[in-house]
């Protein structure tokens, strides 16, 4: 197995959502050991250390029904640039949410690296709503819209262009709550969608494996994993804001990664939405840690 320089991005953000303690997650997927797990495969680490999110007023600005625009701006901004560094230096950046707008931030530093890049979004929602169709506002339910040039233009625009990845390289798994502008917006611009029906279905092998084909086939240069621990049943993850039941099992989803790290097509990846205090005994950050290490090549023997 190639061995990786990995870089480790915190991004401590809550701001994209209403519900206090995501902010946390990097520590807590870093105390259930991640710098550990991947350095035992023979990877080296380094850690980075967290983006530093100012502390703002939350605010709900009415003309554009964007919770905490400015402040997630912000945000998003430094993490591009420190994205865009690490992989300047040839590293594999891996970042720990925070909230999923985080992704904002990571494809956008992603991107000008590649010409044609890829997006595996492991997730129970879409993340496709824009300000005209969120339901409430919050900025974690629209990373991938403004990752395709949909959104409010600070969010769009960062790092000067747009859009970020195209639809059609697109590849949603594990969706079961999906709002109705999304569902417009999935067959408005044919993106790729596998739900938990088809998971369930066709199984896991099937989905990942026809993923990675589609993936292929669209001759991508690199694919960024995003991978937001409320994609998995809540039975196995706890400490997530946003839960939805019947999700992909504990097992599937290292079946998943353990399929995606024998294609060798993940270039870059994301972890996010753990949230400490609703969790069990670091529970869901101990499934993050475990499913990172199923991704970079742990193996059982």
């Amino acid at each position: 197995m190639h061995k990786l320089n990995i870089s480790l991005i915190g991004v401590p953000m809550d701001l994209g959502q209403t519900r206090r303690g995501v902010d946390m997650g990097p520590s807590a997927i870093r105390y259930a050991g991640v710098v550990e797990r991947l350095e035992a495969i023979g990877h080296k680490v380094i850690d980075e250390g967290d983006i530093q999110i100012g502390v703002s007023e939350r605010e709900l600005t009415e003309d554009t029904h964007f919770r905490n625009l400015t402040a997630v701006t912000e945000a998003s901004t430094k993490l591009a640039n420190k994205v865009h560094d690490v992989i300047e230096q040839h590293h594999f950046p891996l970042v720990l949410g925070g909230d999923h707008s985080i992704a904002i931030g990571t494809l956008a530093g992603l991107a000008d690296h590649y010409e044609n890049l890829g997006v595996i979004w492991y997730d129970a929602h879409a993340d496709l709503n824009t300000g005209d169709t969120s339901p409430s506002g919050n900025i974690h339910g629209m990373p991938l819209a403004v990752s395709i040039g949909l959104g409010h233009e600070k969010l769009v625009n960062i790092r000067d262009y747009a859009p970020k990845v195209k639809p059609e390289n697109i590849v949603i798994i594990g969706a079961r709550s999906v709002d109705p502008g999304e569902r417009e917006l999935i067959k408005e611009k044919g993106i790729k969608v596998y739900t938990m029906h088809e998971v369930d279905r066709e199984g896991m092998t099937d989905v990942i494996q026809d993923a990675i084909i589609y993936l292929k086939g669209r001759n991508v240069d690199g694919v960024h994993l995003s991978l937001d621990l409320d994609g998995i049943d809540p039975l196995y993850t706890p400490g997530v804001g946003t839960p939805v039941p019947g999700g992909i099992t504990y097992r599937e989803s290292h079946l998943a990664m353990e399929i995606l790290q024998d294609s060798g097509l993940i270039t870059s990846a994301e972890f996010v939405e753990v949230n400490p205090i609703l969790d069990e005994k670091n529970k869901t950050a101990d499934v993050a840690v475990a499913l990172m290490g199923s991704l970079f090549g742990e193996k059982l023997v």
